[in-house]
């Protein structure tokens, strides 16, 4: 059986981002082209980010999947390690506050910047 990696950020027990992998199976369709099963969305949202853009640690809002169209986007840690995700790629962002937590930028969140010469272009599909 085929499968897709669906890259994770999430918040883990202590509070903190982390990343992980799981695979979504791809048993459906036909053999020319195999399918997921449908995933939630409730919207889509364009956004363009200028070369030198980098924001503060946050948190998102609620989940959501991310697609790079075009540029380079890092994502960093407050462990202090960072991924870099291309044009094609993508990262399902599930790194919301904990609840009842009053954001602390020196525990939760995440933060991410454009990398390279050219303005970052992403998709973000709400969940």
């Amino acid at each position: 059986m085929s499968t897709f990696t669906r890259v994770i950020l999430f918040t883990d027990t202590d509070g903190r981002a982390r990343f992980r992998e799981e695979a979504l199976a791809l048993d459906g369709g036909s053999p020319a082209a195999r399918l997921s099963a449908p995933q939630p969305a409730s919207g889509l949202v364009l956004r363009e980010s200028p070369v030198g853009f980098r924001s503060q640690f946050h948190c998102t809002d609620a989940p959501q999947w991310l697609i790079v169209l075009r540029g380079r986007m890092e994502i960093g840690l407050q462990d202090g390690s960072s991924r870099v995700f291309g044009p094609g790629e993508h990262f399902y962002s599930a790194d919301t506050l904990p609840p009842g937590a009053t954001f602390d930028p020196a525990v939760h969140g995440h933060w991410s910047r454009q990398l390279g010469d050219e303005p970052l272009v992403t998709a973000f599909v709400k969940t």
